[in-house]
């Protein structure tokens, strides 16, 4: 019997990704798999059945059905307990588990006896670039970001001339430069924002300064030398950090949107942003918090909700925003996972080598045991 491919309907709330769209099903479906989806899986992502019928799937109604004899199961996020329960013993499932926090649905894949692989543990070497849904992920959150921080200010982005008086560009400060903040740098200045940005690794000067933004950070000696060989940053001293402090409560004093994008796996979100600087912020002023899920860059910040301060600063906690751009986060996200799986199959059926140098990374459950250290441990 042939490799059966099932994709469920995403149950996580407010979780409006899927796993596949029509274009990744033909790829599948083309590697000799056969893919059974889960009716309403798409409609999330602007997607009806009908179109993964027309490319070569099989639609069922309900997740027992879809799961019914699997041998490969993807997920935007970790399966529910009624999924796992469903699956077959030795089945693999691949998702963005979320797996440092997610602690129970890890060990539920564990006891089912079901491989797991973590989207989020591809380790960011060239030959996996096509599989980084991390990357793929939070270019579209650092472009959602700046759409929502728009949306939640009174005003407008560009500078504006007219008759009746000159309306100042906003001035928008964006704290940590990976690939979020380096896409809400891009969308803010097309917006005709006047952007700012800051980082504690200094070869990200020149990433900012080529999109058009001034870098923002104390460049003494210490800063200089902040990055190791291998691109991370350095514990900085307490002195430095003082210093820091300083030039970014001074910064963010004149800020009419700031946007935080610092995450570190494993562990909770810095706090970048504290009760004093928001309390230092103009009225109308705008705080997006891109770590809210993992406990907040800003203090005040509450997953899911907009928070309006004493002095009138809003302070968006928006979670998922990848999400709230649904259908472009589905199609680069499937494009992900049929990389990813094109390690998992040869000649139409599974061949998993876990010695491969990607999968050995990203693997989290396998042979009814937590087989990664991080998360084991």
């Amino acid at each position: 019997m042939g490799l059966t491919i099932a994709v469920t309907r995403e149950r996580r709330e407010g979780e409006t990704r899927c796993a596949v769209t029509p274009e990744t099903v033909q790829k599948f479906v083309g590697l000799g798999a056969t893919v059974v989806v889960e009716a309403g899986t798409g409609l999330g992502s602007s997607i009806p059945d009908s179109q993964y019928v027309d490319a070569g799937a099989a639609v069922k109604p309900d997740t027992r059905a879809v799961l019914d004899g699997a041998d490969l199961v993807l997920k935007v996020r970790g399966p529910t307990a009624q999924e796992i329960a469903a699956l077959k013993p030795g089945a693999l499932v691949v998702a963005l588990l979320d797996a440092y926090r997610e602690k129970d649905t890890v060990q539920a894949l564990a006891s089912a006896n079901v491989t797991g692989f973590a989207m989020e543990f591809v380790p960011r070497i060239t030959r996996a670039q096509v599989m980084d849904a991390l990357s793929s992920q939070a270019n579209l959150a650092g472009y959602r970001a700046v759409i929502e921080g728009a949306y939640a200010y009174g005003k407008g982005f560009p500078m504006m001339m007219t008759a009746a008086g000159t309306v100042a560009a906003a001035k928008v400060f964006i704290m940590g430069v990976g690939v979020a903040g380096l896409q809400a740098i891009a969308t803010a200045r097309r917006l005709g924002a006047v952007v700012t940005a800051t980082d504690v690794r200094p070869a990200t000067k020149e990433q900012v300064e080529s999109l058009g933004a001034k870098f923002v950070a104390v460049e003494d000696e210490e800063f200089q030398n902040a990055q190791t060989a291998g691109g991370y940053a350095k514990a900085m001293s307490e002195e430095y950090q003082a210093k820091q402090a300083a030039l970014t409560a001074t910064h963010i004093t004149k800020q009419d949107i700031v946007i935080t994008t610092a995450l570190i796996p494993g562990r909770a979100a810095p706090v970048l942003v504290t009760a004093d600087h928001v309390a230092s912020m103009k009225p109308g002023s705008v705080l997006i918090d891109l770590a809210v899920e993992a406990g907040g860059n800003v203090a005040g910040a509450k997953a899911g909700e907009v928070v309006t301060t004493a002095n009138g600063v809003s302070i968006v906690g928006y979670t998922n925003l990848p999400g709230r751009i649904a259908a472009d986060a589905s199609a680069l996200y499937a494009k992900n996972l049929v990389a990813f799986a094109g390690l998992l199959i040869k000649d139409g059926a599974l061949s998993v080598d876990l010695e491969d140098e990607i999968l050995k990374a990203a693997v989290v459950t396998h042979g009814g045991a937590v087989v990664h250290e991080g998360v084991r441990g």
